[in-house]
């Protein structure tokens, strides 16, 4: 019962197939990204989707190339889209591209030719789009609709060989001008493009449209439910014509139609997240601030993490718009049972333990993460010059400031207590030390009676002599507004935050030199940061991945 309750209604739709004489064996699903772009966090959907089914079912999952327009497709993108999958931990049966079906899509557009299915119209696209009417007036038919078969089929040959300019002719299915479904009023099936294509290079010199090739495609590679976001749904009627009339003996695809991810303060067009990398908003498809699959992974976000995010989101048939802060909520969750915890100190304030013998150094044992036992420790140097926080000190605090003040005592983290003696100041009154005591009974962990003693703060520090001086890139949310695309008058650029990245000097443990490009730590106190792949043998990069709670409240 719990099982049946669980679930999503693809996962019905599929069941009641199944139910109704539906084979298992002939499930088979696909992820069909064309490759003009990255892949983001709203395609994560889909992917889950369609490979969560694969699992769940033990069918395979195909993935598609729908790579039909040669003007905006690169190489580039296929391999980063390939790189992304892999990197969520998913594994396709079948690599496939629609490019290779290029010779069987035009038979079958010859074939409907024939048929009197298809004619070759040379209307410019001002006069077509006239003539097919509006919403609440039919179509009329054009001039070339009755063109007879043999001029269809010699004008479309000559388009094919590439005898025409760019949108001389293109080919129209025959289907019906006064269809209330505007997308039936004799769709496009494919237009001159002298361009070549990534793959097949100059050998065509017509591309077919997509509502074309995507139902033809599904039904060469036998998919047996073809998943699409909810903008398809009026297709629907046409990718059925279109496989209906070159039907034979394939598993017949069925389309249906999910809501699509929308996701606050955040930009989901591949054209605009591509006019943020050509403007140079952004350092590139992969900087952390963008919402690429590249961009999360770089940032320091987990795959575990963006699959609980999508899981938790579901499948719906209606669109809404998820805040931000459940996805930042998943990576906290996730990092805390995984990242090591470490210190660094990001504006630093020197701290000197007078009472501490000058030129001593030892070193402490520090707890990797106490959510995992398993995770053990390591050691952190310590010594008579520390750095902290500059916010971590005050000389004059009320009762609900319990970090360290003048007269007041804290713990130093996996260290001793001190008790803050003189703040020194330069000309202009800054503070720049703290002279401190410590007492050396009070060790964290040496089992004396004066390491129990209860202090209310305990603070993070690095000793100066051992710090690693490291780069540390304060990333935030790119748009300060909550819907950057969603008003009529304005540019979404308009809404671009200022502060989305500061970089900054911090101090680390030297601990830290050992860890590699995306390795994830959490800075105590402070927040979630990765090694970005900037990272060389004399400079340390972090990015921050996430701050340790919603910085965003209230602002």
């Amino acid at each position: 019962m719990s099982e049946e309750k669980s679930l999503n209604f693809i996962e019905h739709i599929i069941e009641e197939d199944l139910q109704n004489g539906y084979s298992k064996e002939d499930l088979r699903f696909r992820f069909p990204p064309e490759p003009n772009g990255y892949l983001h966090i709203g395609h994560c959907k889909a992917i889950c989707l369609n490979f969560g089914l694969g699992e769940r079912y033990n069918a395979p999952v195909n993935l598609r190339f729908d790579d039909t327009n040669p003007m905006k497709e690169e190489q580039e993108y296929v391999d980063a889209i390939k790189q992304d999958i892999e990197w969520l931990g998913f594994t396709w049966d079948k690599e496939c591209y629609s490019s290779d079906y290029f010779q069987q899509l035009y038979d079958w557009a010859v074939q409907l030719i024939k048929e009197g299915k298809a004619y070759v119209d040379s209307q410019s696209s001002e006069a077509m789009a006239e003539q097919k009417g509006t919403p609440t007036q039919v179509g009329k038919p054009g001039p070339y609709r009755d063109r007879s078969v043999e001029e269809n089929l010699d004008l479309f040959e000559k388009m094919k060989n590439g005898e025409f300019e760019n949108g001389q002719h293109v080919l129209r299915a025959k289907i019906d001008m006064e269809s209330p479904n505007m997308l039936l009023r004799d769709p496009i099936m494919y237009r001159v493009l002298n361009r070549a294509h990534h793959r097949t290079g100059n050998d065509w010199h017509i591309y077919p449209m997509y509502d074309w090739a995507h139902g033809e495609s599904d039904y060469i590679e036998s998919v047996s439910h073809s998943l699409c976001s909810l903008e398809f749904k009026p297709h629907r009627p046409l990718y059925e014509w279109f496989v209906d009339n070159i039907y034979t003996s394939n598993t017949k695809p069925k389309q249906r139609e999910f809501a699509r991810l929308n996701l606050s303060y955040t930009i989901m067009s591949k054209r605009k997240l591509l006019t943020l990398v050509e403007d140079n908003v952004v350092s590139g498809w992969d900087d952390p601030r963008m919402p690429t699959i590249s961009g999360y992974r770089r940032r320091g976000y987990t795959p575990e993490s963006i699959k609980n995010f999508i899981d938790t989101v579901g499948v719906a048939k209606r669109e809404n718009v998820i805040d931000v802060s459940l996805l930042e909520f998943k990576i906290r969750e996730d990092l805390n049972k995984k990242a090591d915890r470490v210190m660094g100190v990001l504006d630093p304030l020197k701290l000197v333990i007078t009472n501490y013998p000058e030129g001593e150094e030892e070193w402490l044992m520090a707890e990797n993460n106490p959510e995992d036992v398993s995770a053990g420790e390591h050691e952190v140097p310590f010594s008579r010059e520390l750095y902290i926080e500059k916010d971590d000190f005050k000389e004059e605090a009320n009762r609900k400031f319990f970090r360290l003040k003048l007269g007041g005592e804290v713990r130093l983290k996996n260290g001793y207590i001190i008790k803050a003696e003189e703040a020194i100041k330069d000309a202009d009154g800054n503070i720049t030390e703290v002279h401190c005591t410590y007492d050396p009974k009070s060790k964290s962990g040496s089992g004396t009676e004066e390491s129990l003693r209860k202090v209310k703060g305990t603070l993070h520090w690095v000793s100066i002599k051992h710090a690693v001086k490291a780069e540390v890139r304060l990333y935030d949310r790119l748009f300060n507004d909550e819907s950057p695309d969603g008003h009529k008058d304005k540019d979404f650029m308009e809404f671009l935050n200022p502060d989305s990245l500061k970089t900054i000097t911090g101090y680390v443990e030297p601990h830290l030199k050992t860890l590699k490009p995306l390795d994830t730590v959490q800075f105590q106190r402070i927040g979630y940061f990765c090694v970005d792949k900037d990272t060389t043998d004399t400079n340390l990069v972090f990015n921050r991945t996430v701050t340790l709670r919603d910085s965003w409240k209230g602002k």
